[in-house]
């Protein structure tokens, strides 16, 4: 392939050799695929119905709920077909559109939670202020902040690394499009930019996360200065199932994109691949449900047709 302009498809990474590990993996995805679609859909819904949901909290929880629909749809049930149907063809439009979206979906995820860890901070440490800082109109403004800025990184990184000359054939090494493997197959001279880009985005990343943390000191302080046992524990349970979604989407994302490279083999990234896209958005339901009873009991009543969709 002397350039870009020569591919018309790319070559995916099988997740295995032997068509009975394919057909195990299909099953193994589209088990984990349908516990995510299952549980995101049903805080999707439970929110959207339920008027008593509509708080700041839930409201978030709505849209992080979106984004892991849509990061999981983006990459796995492309994976699922290649498996299913032996395959490793993905088109050079298909390629460009499943790295657009999982650029978009990802970085909504990661900014839907230092925003969710803001609605944390506001909650314990200025909780009468509450109303004021995270009125219906900033928490639309916020949301809304967090998809456009998505957006316009996901545009901006698929045009750039789309639009450089590709020299050295159409084989990804991953079982998705991202932009390190397409990265690959051009010469270092012509992704200079997108690596500066890179650059850019990974402070922007390592900002939200000093935030995070800096934000849970704080309310871990204010949460020991409450003198009743019982509000401790209130306080612990508003926070700690979101502490263990960012826990959990930066452990994953960390390992899969830092390890050594001397760590480096084609079974370990797609292991630590699988983990980062997959497990993330099927757990993260199982997360808030175990942990809110206000919610599980929106879910229940809504299951059992108690409550009608009443959007307002």
């Amino acid at each position: 392939m002397s350039n870009s302009s020569c591919i018309r498809h790319f070559l995916l990474l099988a997740l295995a050799d032997t068509r009975q590990l394919q057909l195990l993996h299909f099953c193994l995805l589209l088990g984990i695929s349908l516990a995510a679609l299952l549980g995101n859909g049903l805080i999707i819904s439970a929110v959207a119905c339920g008027h008593h949901l509509h708080t700041p909290m839930f409201f978030f929880l709505l849209n992080l709920a979106l984004a892991d629909l849509g990061s999981i749809c983006t990459t796995v049930l492309k994976a699922m077909h290649n498996s299913l149907w032996r395959t490793r063809d993905i088109s050079y439009t298909g390629c460009a559109a499943q790295v657009f979206f999982f650029l978009f979906f990802i970085v909504a995820e990661y900014s839907l939670l230092s925003i969710m860890c803001y609605d944390c901070y506001v909650s314990i440490c200025k909780p009468l202020h509450y109303g004021t800082l995270l009125g219906s109109r900033a928490c639309a403004h916020m949301a809304a902040a967090a998809w456009a800025s998505a957006f316009l990184n996901a545009l901006m990184h698929t045009a750039n690394t789309f639009s450089l000359p590709l020299y050295h054939g159409n084989a990804l090494g991953q079982f998705f499009c991202e932009i390190p493997q397409i990265l690959k197959l051009s010469c270092l001279h012509s992704n200079l930019r997108e690596l500066g880009l890179i650059v850019v985005i990974s402070c922007l990343g390592f900002g939200c996360f000093v935030f995070i943390v800096f934000s849970y000191v704080q309310i871990f302080r204010a949460v020991q200065r409450i003198p009743s046992e019982q509000g401790r524990h209130k306080a612990f349970s508003t926070c700690l199932p979101h502490l263990a979604v960012v826990s959990l989407f930066v452990s994953t994302g960390t390992s899969s994109y830092l390890k050594l490279p001397s760590m480096s083999s084609p079974s370990l990234d797609l292991a630590l691949s699988v983990l980062y896209l997959v497990v993330p958005p099927a757990l993260n339901p199982l997360i808030y449900s175990l942990r809110n009873q206000e919610l599980k009991a929106a879910v229940w009543r809504m299951l059992m047709g108690q409550e009608p969709c009443e959007v307002g």
